[in-house]
């Protein structure tokens, strides 16, 4: 499987915003649970980390930086495979923010924030080295911003193959346009689309199977909704499940997560609950909120600001990590491991949070091609390692 990919902050990229209070509160681990030993190993000092993604085959890294380029890390040996650095406006929540490689590997599908400030998923021809052809370039989907902030950047394709695209809810604060629970926007929502066939007018198209395809007055695209910044969202490697740490307001951070059936459809046609919810709790009362799905997971701030997601990690690489979901918060530092217990959708946070590491200002904790943990942030791409 593919893996790519924020508050109002200034520190670094100023990638902090906020989520959810707690059914759980992050904290020291109690009784006889134990956080698991790991120590950050740097990998790659690649300057503006926000997203990492791999290919079937390939053992590379390949490291995106915000300012707009995508380095190939490939053991000590590191290599620029593309500079879109002309063609987006980075800072602040913009810049070049997500990547994800098709399932065979040919094509890399990058989300940029272009020179009008709006949303660019678009798609490059990849060689067998690695190497992106610019020239290649082909616009999928592009998508008007209202403000600078809560534009989501990730992207991910699912075990079914389809791109899965987070938008968030366009930003300012509050979701002052209540885009989040508007179905003719794709604001706030978690979109599914084939990217490989163009369709009519469109740079994509979307599968039947969406919930929303031909329902008067909502956007066919959507295949999720009540999200208000979904900065980093990833698939279970084993089970299909979609976990998504979806960053708050002013108050709490969440992690949401979507049971698969038989390992596809994780999310279909859920509400995750902004504006109407931060978390468990009422955000704006005006904002009727059907079905809502709540967080498995909540903290509140407390010198803490912004949920940098995150992945259940899998496989031996993984040591001592294998089955956490490990995340991060951007303004504190810290880098936690949350144990659960039952799995679909009787999967529950089992207890609270275990602190495992700190680093500089985390923006993304990604697995690599063999289940290892990765940590981007200001301290360029670290591994969590059997300390």
């Amino acid at each position: 499987m593919q893996h790519r990919g924020s508050r109002r902050t200034t520190a670094l990229i100023g990638i902090a915003a906020a989520i959810a209070v707690p059914s759980v509160v992050l904290a020291s681990p109690v009784g006889a649970t134990a956080p698991p030993s790991v120590a950050l190993t740097p990998v790659a000092d690649v300057e503006g980390a926000v997203d990492l993604a791999w290919r079937d085959g390939d053992s590379s890294l390949y490291v995106v930086s915000q300012s707009g380029t995508i380095t190939q890390v490939s053991g000590d040996t590191t290599n620029a495979v593309l500079d879109v650095t002309d063609l987006t406006a980075a800072g602040g929540e913009r810049g070049l923010l997500g990547l994800a490689f098709s399932p065979a590997g040919d094509k890399a599908y990058v989300n940029f924030t272009d020179g009008d400030g709006h949303t660019n998923v678009a798609e490059f021809a990849v060689d067998d080295v690695g190497a992106f052809d610019r020239d290649s370039l082909r616009t999928v989907i592009l998508i008007e911003q209202p403000y600078a902030n809560h534009n989501g950047g990730d992207l991910e394709f699912g075990p079914d193959g389809m791109l899965y695209i987070g938008m968030g809810d366009g930003g300012d604060g509050g979701d002052p346009q209540r885009y989040s629970q508007n179905l003719e926007s794709l604001l706030g929502k978690m979109l599914r689309v084939d990217p490989a066939t163009p369709s009519g007018d469109l740079g994509y198209t979307i599968p039947e199977d969406n919930p929303f395809v031909g329902a008067e007055g909502a956007r066919g695209e959507i295949w999720a909704i009540g999200l208000r910044n979904p900065w980093r969202f990833t698939f279970d490697s084993e089970t299909g499940d979609l976990w998504i740490a979806d960053v708050g307001q002013s108050a709490f951070e969440e992690i949401n997560v979507a049971a698969a059936a038989d390992g596809m459809n994780a999310g279909r046609n859920l509400n995750f609950g902004w504006s109407g919810y931060e978390g468990d709790d009422v955000f704006n009362d005006d904002v009727a909120v059907e079905d809502h799905q709540p967080p498995v997971y909540v903290y509140p701030h407390d010198g803490r600001c912004s949920v940098s997601g995150g992945v259940r990690a899998r496989g031996e690489a993984a040591g001592p990590l294998d089955g956490l979901y490990v995340f991060a918060d951007y303004c504190s530092g810290q880098v936690f491991a949350l144990a659960t217990t039952g799995e679909g959708s009787e999967l529950a946070a089992s207890g609270e949070a275990m602190e495992i590491a700190t680093t500089g200002n985390p923006t993304a904790v990604l697995p690599g091609p063999d289940g290892a943990v990765y940590v981007l942030g200001a301290e360029g791409v670290s591994r969590l390692d059997p300390a």
